[in-house]
């Protein structure tokens, strides 16, 4: 069978995980295959403690106002083992991009924890909404430039990121180019979920 993804150093289970997201894909957005096209994933800070990310397939999908894609990633990882020993291995994992007609700068946006919420009494660095106290209670928001990201993340904005409710998701933005994802490995149910947040993002922002 000819894969649309590269599949090389991937299990036959890694493989069918990855063929059955696409399917699940394929089934509910009109997607394409990209091309040629570098999403410079590495300038992310969701990958900064990464040794590597590459790009096992990447998808268009064409049912929005602009098109949006679905990424298939690996990424490398080196932990610290007992004995000051180390060891490295990869991660399989679907993220969407975007790209946002606002320049937003650099921002992130997960969901907040109790411990931003301690951290926020002491060092208050997050961005709040005081029109918006429910976006603000659920997300924790870091910005570079927070004139910049006060405008670009406008009410229908953040009403899209409300919608995402997953307890794991992060979002982060480089000026015009927004990525989504979390740190499950790949699975179709989740792929559609990052699929179709995105497609609304491009529908409505």
């Amino acid at each position: 069978m000819n894969y649309s993804f590269d599949t090389v150093g991937l299990t036959s289970h890694q493989v069918d995980i990855f063929q059955e997201t696409l399917d699940a894909l394929k089934a509910r957005f009109r997607t394409e295959l990209t091309g040629d096209i570098n999403f410079y994933l590495p300038d992310f800070e969701v990958f900064r403690d990464c040794e590597d990310v590459n790009l096992r397939g990447s998808y268009v999908i064409k049912s929005a106002r602009t098109d949006c894609y679905v990424l298939f990633v690996d990424i490398h990882k080196v932990k610290k083992g007992n004995r000051g020993s180390f060891y490295d291995y990869y991660e399989y994992q679907t993220w969407a991009l975007a790209y946002l007609k606002k320049d937003f700068g650099r921002v992130l946006i997960r969901p907040e924890t109790l411990v931003d919420k301690l951290i926020e009494l002491v060092h208050p660095v997050e961005l709040d909404f005081e029109d918006d106290k429910a976006f603000s209670d659920t997300f924790y928001v870091l910005v570079n430039d927070r004139w910049k990201a006060d405008i670009a993340m406008d009410r229908n904005f953040r009403n899209v990121v409300m919608d995402m409710r997953h307890e794991d998701v992060v979002i982060e933005i480089i000026d015009h180019t927004l990525i989504i994802g979390h740190n499950r490995p790949v699975s179709p149910d989740a792929s559609v979920q990052l699929a179709e947040f995105v497609v609304r993002l491009c529908s409505n922002c």
